[in-house]
């Protein structure tokens, strides 16, 4: 694990940092495409509503303390658990970052918010081909699930 990391909520001033990972991520995820304005927009909305989410970024201490990872997480209600549940998102970090404990680190920050609102099930979506991260959660222990995810725009 990489000494000099710090995790903490992603402030107003994080978004331009936050829409560059954001590319990182959406770049290798076939469902989704970059697009700053968008992402600018999604980023606004998630902070100016902190009781239902909530978006942490890893700044590394030695550097500029600039955003180096970042994931988002959601409430919703789960009629299944009949509780919140959260919904993870986001979750990537900057290339030179990866397999030094930082990933854990952000899910953790995002684990213990969720558990704070009461929530007692989270679940993210990740892309089929995106092997590492389909590896990071499975050591983490996420179980995968029997559902497809489907969608629709509106």
């Amino acid at each position: 694990m990489k000494s000099g990391i710090r995790v903490e909520p992603a402030q107003k001033s994080d978004i331009p940092a936050l829409i560059e990972l954001l590319a990182l991520l959406f770049s290798i995820e076939r469902d989704f495409c970059p697009d700053p304005e968008k992402q600018r927009r999604g980023l606004e909305c998630l902070l100016e509503k902190p009781e239902d989410g909530v978006i942490f970024v890893a700044r590394d201490r030695e550097g500029d303390g600039g955003a180096i990872g970042m994931v988002s997480a959601q409430l919703v209600i789960s009629t299944a658990s009949g509780t919140p549940s959260a919904w993870i998102e986001d979750v990537v970090l900057r290339p030179e970052y990866r397999k030094m404990g930082i990933g854990r680190q952000l899910l953790n920050a995002a684990i213990a918010w969720a558990g704070q609102k009461g929530a007692r099930r989270l679940q993210l979506l990740a892309d089929a081909d995106n092997t590492p991260a389909l590896a990071f959660y499975e050591r983490l222990d996420w179980q995968p699930t029997r559902l497809f995810a489907w969608r629709i725009f509106v």
